[in-house]
C-alpha cells in the first residue's frame, strides 16, 4: 500500500482546516446537473450509486449536509447499489470533481493550485482507499491508496496547465441517470 511522508504533502481531513475545500464534505461548492441543484460533490457522488432509484436519489439531494447525504444511502447500498459500482466509482468521483472545478473554476482552481506540486493526501480514520490512515507505528507516515488525492492532483494538473475545462461529458457507463433522466453534458 502506498506510503506518504506527512510533511512532504498537502493534507486535509476537516473541512474547516486549511485545504478543507478539497474535501467532498466541504459545503460552499454547490453543483448543478441537469438543472438540479446538488449541495456538494459528496451528494453527487452518492446519488450516482442509485441510477435506477430516483426516490433514493431525491433523498440524497434533500439532505442538508454532505455527511447526511452519505449516511442516508447506507440502508440502500446492499440491495439497490448499481451492480458495477466498484468498477465505476473512481470514474464517478473523477466526473463529480470535474463538475466541482468547472462550476467553481476560480476559487476551487485556486485552491488546487495553492497546493503547488506536493502530493495531495486525504487523512481518514477509516478509509484507506479514498484517503490514507496515519501509520500506527510512525505518525509521520500516512498509508493508503489515496484515490481521492490522486484525482485531485489530476485536476490540479488540468488547472495549472490551463487546459480549459468548458464542459464535462456524462460517463460512458450504462444507465447514468439522475431522477429518471439521462445525465447530460454539464457546461
Amino acid at each position: 500500500m502506498p506510503t506518504y511522508y506527512r510533511s512532504d504533502c498537502v493534507t486535509f481531513r476537516k473541512t474547516k482546516e486549511a485545504f478543507g475545500g478539497l474535501s467532498n464534505m466541504c459545503s460552499g461548492f454547490p453543483l448543478k446537473v441537469n438543472g438540479i441543484s446538488i449541495r456538494t460533490s459528496e451528494a453527487l457522488y452518492q446519488l450516482c450509486r442509485f441510477p435506477s432509484h430516483p426516490k433514493i436519489q431525491q433523498k440524497v439531494i434533500d439532505q442538508k449536509s454532505p455527511m447526511a447525504a452519505k449516511m442516508v444511502t447506507k440502508p440502500y447500498r446492499t440491495s439497490y447499489n448499481r451492480k458495477d459500482w466498484d468498477l465505476v466509482r473512481v470514474d464517478v468521483m473523477r466526473w463529480s470533481l470535474q463538475i466541482k472545478l468547472l462550476q467553481h473554476y476560480d476559487n476551487f482552481g485556486a485552491l488546487l493550485e495553492s497546493t503547488g506540486t506536493k502530493p495531495i493526501v486525504e487523512i481518514s480514520h477509516k478509509d484507506d482507499f479514498w484517503g490514507t490512515k496515519v501509520d500506527i507505528t510512525n505518525t509521520n507516515f500516512l498509508v493508503g491508496d489515496n484515490a481521492l488525492g490522486k484525482l485531485l492532483m489530476e485536476l490540479r494538473d488540468t488547472y495549472v496547465h490551463k487546459e480549459t475545462l468548458t464542459e464535462v461529458i456524462p460517463l460512458d457507463v450504462p444507465h447514468f441517470m439522475l431522477l429518471g433522466q439521462c445525465i447530460e453534458r454539464v457546461s
